[in-house]
This record gives C-alpha cells, sequence and structure tokens, in this order.
C-alpha cells in the first residue's frame, strides 16, 4: 500500500484507494478487452460502454475505441468505488468473481440493448466466452486487490508492533 493511501492513524483511505483500483482496473482489463477484439476472439467493440451516448459508427472507429477505453476506465472506477464502499471487508477471491460475473450478466443480458449488442445466446460462443472471462477476472481484481487491502491482519501487526 502506498503512503497516499493512509492517513494519521494508518488506515486506508477508502476513496483513494478505490479511485486507483478501479483506474488500473479499467486499464490493465479494458486494453485486454481490445487486444480480444483486435485479435477477434470477441465482437464486442472496446467502445461498448460509450454506447449509450456516441453514435456506433463513431465508436468503431481508432478514436472511438479510445473514447470506449477511456469510458471503460471510469466505469471501473466506478464499479470500484461501489465494491470497496459496500463489500470491502469480504476476504478471498469469489465475491469478487461474483462481483465480477453479475457485472457481466447485468451488461451483456437485460442491458444489451442498450449498448446495442446482441443477447448473449445469439453472439457467437467465442464472444460470449472472452466476455465472461474479461468480466470474471476484472471482478476478481477489484474484489481481492480490496480484500488483500482491507482484511490483511498482518500489516496492521507490524503497525502497532514498531509503535
Amino acid at each position: 500500500m502506498s503512503k497516499s493511501h493512509q492517513q494519521q492513524s494508518g488506515h486506508t483511505n477508502i476513496w483513494l484507494f478505490a479511485l486507483e483500483l478501479g483506474f488500473f482496473a479499467g486499464l490493465i482489463w479494458g486494453g485486454l478487452h481490445w487486444l480480444v477484439y483486435w485479435f477477434s476472439f470477441t465482437k464486442v467493440s472496446p467502445g461498448f460502454i460509450a454506447e449509450p451516448f456516441f453514435r456506433h459508427a463513431f465508436l468503431t472507429t481508432a478514436f472511438g475505441h479510445f473514447v470506449g477505453y477511456m469510458m471503460f476506465i471510469v466505469f471501473s472506477v466506478i464499479a470500484s468505488m461501489l465494491y470497496v464502499l459496500l463489500l470491502r471487508k469480504l476476504k478471498g477471491p469469489w465475491p469478487g468473481l461474483v462481483y465480477g460475473v453479475l457485472w457481466w450478466a447485468i451488461i451483456f443480458i437485460p442491458g444489451s440493448q442498450m449498448f446495442l449488442m446482441q443477447p448473449p445466446f445469439k453472439l457467437p460462443w467465442n464472444t460470449v466466452i472472452s466476455e465472461f472471462c474479461i468480466f470474471l477476472l476484472w471482478g476478481m481484481f477489484i474484489g481481492y486487490t480490496a480484500a488483500i487491502e482491507y482484511t490483511d491482519e498482518r500489516k496492521r501487526e507490524q503497525s502497532t508492533a514498531l509503535a
């Protein structure tokens, strides 16, 4: 944990931690999504999160991919803040995995019309599996990072032993 996240009491600042966690979750897993799209494992455009705000034709351009990537980072920051506020005390990777699956289900099942994509049962299998795995790993990254930060007692024991 970096010093910028700690307050005087040695506890992590929830807002700064969630902001940084969401930024890196979006950067890493949004970048992976773009790579998976580039290698044609998925037909879902990297700009899919920006579909409600921009024209689809724009989001298929290189700049549209970039805008979609930035929107995925913003989405990840918001999702990370929700996770850290509500679920940060849960231990292990499982809550994060479930969190990623829930977001996949929200976006791909009822939200598919809002994001101008077909429902998962009409998409090719490689697209469904690729998108599901990306969201699964994205959720685990957020959940497990928060769990390590907020439930690792060894680091707090060391700080009290040194005081």
